[in-house]
């Protein structure tokens, strides 16, 4: 874990060598990480000024769930994680709230979002990696699934998937979501959707239509803006 210069009470934490969460104890709706303030736009602007139940696979620091819960007071979350070691040094370190605010759950998220109830989440979030890419069973068909079968119709699947430039993690992400989800959009930096670096990508699947004029303006206006893709433009953009 790692202090930052002058920030009191502010860490980042690594996870097998590779930054994993940026926590401010002292500010829980702060998000350092572009990505993670992306996904919260994004539920905010689908579900807005309402409490939720939520699940993150992928925890490490639980950032985000931070977040939801300080900004959606009676929201119900579950964080899980394969590390369980990391879920107690996050319950540790970061002040984390207690269940039912906020449980954590030690397993694989591939084996656990099988165990929710149907029709029973309002967003669920993939934010998960081994070493600095997805593990494949939280890539797979039986996985997105499940994924769609436990979120609620009118709720939201928010991912963090890793991009190379080729996009070709993201097709496929997108193509197998499309076989469980009716509506898709993603957001990232410019450079990223250009194929001029790597980084991180937002995907959103939901079965209810999403706010598209809506999500691109928060991303837009975002401090690290995000471009916002769906329907026709997504499609054409990554040749879907």
């Amino acid at each position: 874990m790692e202090k930052l210069d002058g920030e009191a009470g502010s860490y980042v934490l690594h996870v097998n060598g590779v930054p994993s969460s940026s926590i401010t104890l002292s500010d829980p709706q702060r998000l350092d990480f572009e990505y993670l303030d992306w996904m919260r736009r994004s539920i905010d602007v689908q579900l807005p000024d309402r409490t939720v139940r939520a699940a993150h696979i992928g925890a490490a620091g639980c950032a985000l769930a931070r977040a939801l819960n300080s900004a959606r007071p009676g929201s119900k979350q579950t964080a899980i994680d394969i590390d369980a070691k990391l879920l107690d040094f996050a319950r540790d370190w970061f002040d984390l709230p207690r269940s039912p605010a906020l449980a954590l759950r030690a397993g694989d998220g591939a084996v656990e979002i099988g165990k929710f109830r149907p029709d029973t989440l309002d967003v669920l979030v993939r934010d998960a990696f081994d070493h600095d890419s997805v593990p494949a069973s939280l890539q797979s068909s039986e996985f997105f699934a499940s994924c769609a079968e436990a979120v609620k119709d009118s709720g939201i699947y928010v991912a963090n998937v890793p991009d190379t430039g080729d996009h070709r993690v993201l097709r496929s992400e997108l193509r197998s979501l499309g076989d469980h989800f009716a509506h898709l959009a993603a957001a990232t930096e410019p450079a990223i959707l250009k194929g001029r670096r790597r980084g991180n990508v937002v995907v959103l699947a939901s079965n209810t239509p999403l706010d598209t004029g809506g999500l691109d303006r928060s991303l837009r206006t975002a401090a690290s803006s995000a471009t916002f893709l769906a329907g026709a433009g997504l499609r054409s953009r990554l040749g879907l």
